[in-house]
């Protein structure tokens, strides 16, 4: 008769080291009580999604605030999606929002004595622990081929069955270990399965530090723990290295609840304690089709890639933020109090997480984008602007390099006051916001009609235009440059204020402020723009001049 361990000698002869050896490799940390070893664990498939950034913060603040560990582990053993580079670039990422793991994967190398850190270079770490499954009779080889998991699986529909491998449809887990070596023997090709002593009809209690205490389905299943490449499954590499590395608290999105019951299980198998969970609510968006919410698309959403923000100007602390108010539902009272400033100081509760998916709200992120943005220098914003530039966006980066001190005068508009302006939020659209500046780009905004009121007929405009060119004077200060422009306004039959207007509008062609539109919409071909005072001081009495009389000749 033929025993579990020769079966596992059988199957895994090279393999001479033992779960205790691995115990001894890698002891339990020695960190102060309470510290906290949390991880972040992409796969290289991809971009780095803004739920994963989401989630790594987390792990991040967590790790921080208790005088733990965040490390990296980069899960690779799904070969056939792996996209070459992307680990690295995942990791640049995160540096970018100031995510930067105490050891593990580091792109072109490893830091830490938990590794190696990249999952397809452990691969006998996890032969180990098979072999050792096998031995207690928790794993076994299975032989079924793709054509008989389908006829299973249609089995199980037409008998209305829970899909997959366990129980009675579970053919494999019933084979002698004479019969498993006899098939080994023949080459027949084969994985490894978990065997489950699970019921799916009984139910186990988990504690969540998201959701609390909840009841959920044991497994049954008995999931492939290891393929026939030689690598394991993202289940068992899972249990096995947070295990390994001494991982605490895994925090991963709720998409995963339904897994917990299949993890729970597998580290009671291997006689270990599981580490805590959260699972993290995800974050949502209302679908424009159908207008119900559902998760952030990879394949609908722009905002689903952190690569949007970046591309798009956004400062990385603006959108770090944002998540923020969805990790905590106290944060954002916290960061008005502190003046969008310190962030680090703030203390995360998983208790104080919402239940439910957050809405994305573009909205609130482009407030916190202003209140970041406003705080800066006009160094700073060129020198951030200019990396983004450099990046992302030529456009941009021809303005800026045509002349350093006046995009930094521009930027510099009403910025050093007691309540500055928010007039930006993101570095991408700066061309479209500031491109009147220019003088290319102001002689093409005005060749499409200029959004004056279609009150005033051209003749007034061109008269009031004519009026201030002549009579504005550029050598005053704020409050009196605006007194004489109310002057001139005055006597070409312009109320000095609404108040006046309203009480006898038949008297007056409009207001004061209809006057400073229309110089507005002449000078930078738009409503809305930055002080208007100061546009004209930084485009100087020439330039002004010129566009005056350029729209005056267009009027005619």
């Amino acid at each position: 008769m033929i025993t579990n361990k020769q079966l596992a000698d059988i199957i895994f002869p090279d393999i001479k080291e033992t779960i205790d050896d691995l115990e001894k490799r890698y002891p339990e940390r020695n960190l102060p009580e309470g510290a906290e070893v949390t991880r972040f664990a992409p796969s290289p498939t991809g971009f780095l999604h803004t739920g994963s950034l989401f989630t790594s913060l987390i792990c991040r603040k967590v790790a921080t605030q208790s005088k733990g560990i965040f490390y990296v582990r980069l899960e690779d053993t799904d070969t056939k999606r792996e996209i070459q580079g992307s680990g690295e670039q995942l990791l640049s990422q995160l540096k970018i929002f100031n995510i930067v793991p105490d050891e593990g994967y580091l792109g072109d190398h490893d830091e830490g004595q938990y590794g190696p850190y990249v999952q397809s270079k452990r691969a006998n770490i996890y032969r180990v622990a098979i072999k050792y499954l096998i031995e207690k009779g928790r794993a076994y080889p299975c032989f079924c081929s793709p054509e008989e998991l389908e006829e299973i699986r249609r089995d199980q529909e037409k008998n209305k069955q829970n899909p997959g491998y366990y129980g009675e449809y579970a053919k494999c887990a019933r084979l002698t270990n004479e019969e498993r070596v006899e098939r080994i023997q023949k080459g027949e090709p084969f994985v490894i399965r978990f065997r489950s002593t699970g019921n799916h009809l009984n139910k186990i209690k988990v504690n969540d530090l998201v959701h609390g205490d909840f009841e959920i389905a044991q497994n049954d299943q008995d999931i492939v723990i290891y393929k026939s490449d030689g690598l394991p499954t993202y289940h068992f590499a899972h249990c096995v290295d947070d295990h390994f590395m001494r991982t605490t608290t895994v925090i991963r999105g709720e998409e995963w609840i339904s897994s917990l019951p299949i993890h729970v299980e597998l580290f009671e198998a291997m006689g270990w304690k599981a580490p805590r969970y959260a699972h993290l609510p995800v974050i949502m968006k209302v679908d424009e089709a159908t207008g119900n919410k559902r998760k952030l698309s990879k394949r609908l959403d722009s905002e689903a890639a952190v690569s949007y923000f970046l591309e798009d100007g956004y400062p990385p602390e603006a959108l770090i933020m944002y998540l923020m108010t969805i990790a905590n539902s106290n944060f954002e009272e916290w960061i008005f109090a502190n003046k969008f400033e310190h962030m680090e100081d703030f203390v995360f509760s998983f208790s104080k997480m919402s239940l439910e998916g957050a809405l994305f709200d573009i909205g609130k992120l482009n407030f916190f984008a202003r209140e970041i943005l406003v705080k800066k220098s006009k160094e700073e914003i060129y020198k951030t602007a200019l990396e983004y530039s450099q990046k992302y966006n030529p456009e941009l980066l021809d303005l800026i390099e045509r002349n350093p001190k006046y995009f930094m005068d521009i930027m510099n508009i009403e910025r050093e006051k007691e309540n500055p302006r928010k007039d930006y939020e993101k570095y991408g659209n700066l061309p479209e916001l500031i491109g009147f500046f220019y003088e290319d780009r102001y002689n093409n905004i005005i060749k499409n009609p200029l959004p004056f009121n279609e009150k005033f007929t051209k003749e007034v405009i061109s008269e009031t235009l004519s009026a201030l060119r002549d009579g504005l004077s550029y050598d005053l200060d704020e409050q009196n440059w605006f007194a004489n422009m109310k002057a001139i306004g005055g006597s070409h039959g312009f109320a000095a204020n609404n108040k006046e207007y309203k009480a006898n509008p038949e008297a007056f062609k409009g207001t004061i402020g209809d006057v400073a539109e229309l110089l507005r919409i002449t000078l930078t071909g738009r409503k809305n723009s930055p002080n208007l005072y100061y546009v004209m001081q930084i485009l100087g009495k020439a330039e002004c001049d010129r566009r005056i009389n350029l729209v005056i000749s267009l009027l005619k």
